[in-house]
């Protein structure tokens, strides 16, 4: 159980709560033992700056795993930068499994997947842990869910639901409506080139608490 101190600012309650009463921190990585060798092998001081400073927030936090991308990292934890400018990443945390793409953080602060191709999820690292915490608590309220994927996603009718943005949503979004959610996951789809890889859970039957929980 993670201990009110070590609660990351700028998040829901609902994700807060998550973190809290389902995750555990499994001890940070001190980056600035690597600064000098990073260095010396060409990687800008700001780009090294910027892995510190995940390290010093999301370093070791260890969650439950995603419905989705074979469960996502299994630690956040930063490490070397890959370049070059503009486009500078490094890695989010190493995955659960054997995936044919790294989770990583881009050049502004993204959450996403690199395999050659550039995909970012979310548009920050609280958007991807926003989404687990949804994911957690639409999973435990729904009276049902129901998976749809390929061309089924894009045939999904939005115009009754708003985007839910304590997500940050780019290619993985979050919608409710008046008595569901719906989670759309395009992220691998566009890492590997692969439309039918398309997914939509649709959480179904929820009442206020359900639509929102504790989501200030």
């Amino acid at each position: 159980m993670v201990i009110d101190q070590e609660i990351p600012a700028g998040i829901t309650r609902r994700a807060q709560y998550f973190i809290r009463a389902h995750g555990h921190w499994a001890g940070r990585t001190d980056i600035e033992q690597y600064r000098g060798k990073w260095m010396e092998h060409g990687v800008p001081k700001a780009q090294i700056d910027r892995v510190s400073a995940y390290e010093a927030v999301w370093g070791g936090l260890v969650l439950p795993p995603s419905p989705h991308y074979d469960g996502g990292p299994r630690t956040l934890s930063g490490d070397v930068p890959e370049g070059p400018d503009p486009d500078w990443r490094f890695s989010a945390g190493q995955q659960r499994t054997a995936l044919p793409y790294a989770f990583m953080i881009g050049p502004s602060g993204e959450f996403g997947l690199h395999a050659g191709t550039w995909a970012p999820l979310h548009a920050s690292i609280e958007g991807w842990v926003e989404a687990l915490a949804l994911a957690d608590h639409a999973h435990r309220c729904a009276r049902s869910t129901t998976t749809l994927t390929g061309e089924e996603v894009d045939g999904i009718d939005l115009d009754s639901f708003d985007a839910v943005p304590e997500v940050a949503g780019i290619a993985d979004t979050w919608w409710r409506g008046t008595d569901s959610l719906i989670a759309i996951y395009r992220g691998e789809a566009e890492v590997m080139h692969a439309h039918p890889c398309r997914t939509a859970t649709i959480y179904a039957g929820l009442d206020a608490w359900g639509l929102r929980g504790l989501d200030t």
